[in-house]
């Protein structure tokens, strides 16, 4: 089973970039799918991006961030990234990677493997 850690948070005005990484330790690695959730103050934790595992490699993502977030992944370094472009205050959250053996979908309960997070604020 995977283990995973998230870097690349931090502190960004409105309308800037951050990319977070998110490192997996563990076989397999390809055949994961994996998604990018947050959690803001005070709210649940929602899905921000995901990509289907080897052989395949769609991508999908929640609506608030379509145009601005992009999700990819380098199966030779276990690395999974988060490119967030224009961002915006109701961006700030805690950003977590997580990956799932099985379906990859938009619900918390396909994922088995959580990494720790990494906190995202935009200032406005």
């Amino acid at each position: 089973q995977v283990q995973l850690v998230e870097s690349g948070g931090g502190l960004v005005q409105a309308g800037g970039s951050l990319r977070l990484s998110c490192a997996a330790s563990g076989r397999s690695f390809s055949h994961y799918g994996m998604s990018w959730f947050r959690q803001g103050p005070g709210k649940e934790r929602e899905f921000v991006a995901g990509m289907w595992g080897a052989p395949f490699s769609a991508d999908f993502y929640a609506e608030p961030v379509k145009g601005r977030f992009a999700i990819s992944r380098d199966n030779a370094k276990n690395t999974v990234y988060l490119q967030m472009n224009s961002l915006k205050p109701e961006d700030t959250a805690v950003y977590y990677c997580a990956a799932s053996s099985g379906h990859t979908s938009r619900a918390t309960d396909e994922y088995s493997v959580w990494g720790q997070g990494t906190q995202v604020t935009v200032s406005s």
